[in-house]
């Protein structure tokens, strides 16, 4: 039987983003926070190439280890979530590393935090207890980072201050408000968190 072609036009591949041709610094940022937090969907959103995900789907086996009322989650992250972001006026290009957020992951967390820079822990102000698991992990591997607020619909909003003082930042720990789902929100946070990492390492002149 003769094969009779598609009566419609495969769809584009989009155009391939190479890395720059400068001598840009390349920097490992890890984006982190409890299960459903919206890591994948910041990678995913930001990513300037097509970005890896390594998403399963949940069951009730599940049940006793993962919240499966987090409305609309249907995958969780098993191993990485990966993606790239060059930042020109910065000359930085971040590859960016989402981290599974339920505990029975914490053995992969040494591996992930190997070489970071720095990390971008995602927090819902509905559930602000889940984070502090998170933060306890980025805080013993001695690495920097941000705070995003994630923005979801019907979380209640709190003046950041108050957020500060219910997860007890410190003074010098940049909190910032973020919609996972847009792209320019989520780069603004990024911004912040590497111009945050970039003074704590002493690269910008006092």
């Amino acid at each position: 039987m003769d094969s009779k072609p598609s009566s419609s036009s495969p769809a584009a591949l989009p155009a391939p983003v190479y890395l720059p041709a400068e001598d840009y610094d390349r920097e490992k940022i890890l984006i982190a926070g409890p299960f459903g937090i919206g890591k994948t969907t910041a990678i995913e959103t930001v990513s300037e190439i097509k970005s890896l995900h390594t998403e399963e789907v949940m069951t009730h086996a599940a049940a006793d280890v993962d919240d499966l009322h987090v409305e609309d989650k249907t995958t969780t992250t098993v191993a990485i979530d990966f993606g790239r972001l060059t930042l020109p006026q910065a000359g930085i290009v971040l590859y960016l590393f989402g981290t599974p957020g339920q505990e029975r992951f914490r053995p992969m967390w040494r591996d992930h935090a190997l070489g970071a820079l720095g990390v971008l822990i995602l927090v819902d102000t509905r559930r602000l207890d889940d984070s502090f698991d998170v933060m306890d992990l980025v805080e013993e591997s001695s690495l920097d980072y941000a705070i995003a607020v994630n923005q979801f619909p019907d979380a209640p909003e709190y003046d950041l201050d108050i957020v500060r003082a219910k997860l007890d930042l410190e003074d010098h720990t940049p909190i910032v408000t973020v919609d996972a789902r847009d792209r320019g929100s989520t780069l603004n946070a990024l911004k912040v968190l590497t111009a945050y990492l970039i003074t704590r390492a002493g690269d910008v002149p006092s």
